[in-house]
């Protein structure tokens, strides 16, 4: 078989495979405690005046 060749029994084997997945009702998400900063650069009033000049074009 050349290299990239299709092959049944692989799609078979990972379909199988992709179909034994547990999804158990005990499983939690994950909890992430931190935060977010982040800096705009500018005000609500030029970001308002860069939105509306984009639109105007």
């Amino acid at each position: 078989m050349s290299m990239g060749a299709y092959d049944d029994d692989e799609h078979e084997r990972r379909e199988r495979k992709n179909n034994e997945v547990d999804l158990s009702e005990d499983d939690d998400r994950t909890a992430y405690h931190g935060s977010v900063e982040y800096d705009s650069g500018e005000s609500t009033e030029e970001l308002l005046d860069q939105f509306k000049q984009i639109n105007s074009e």
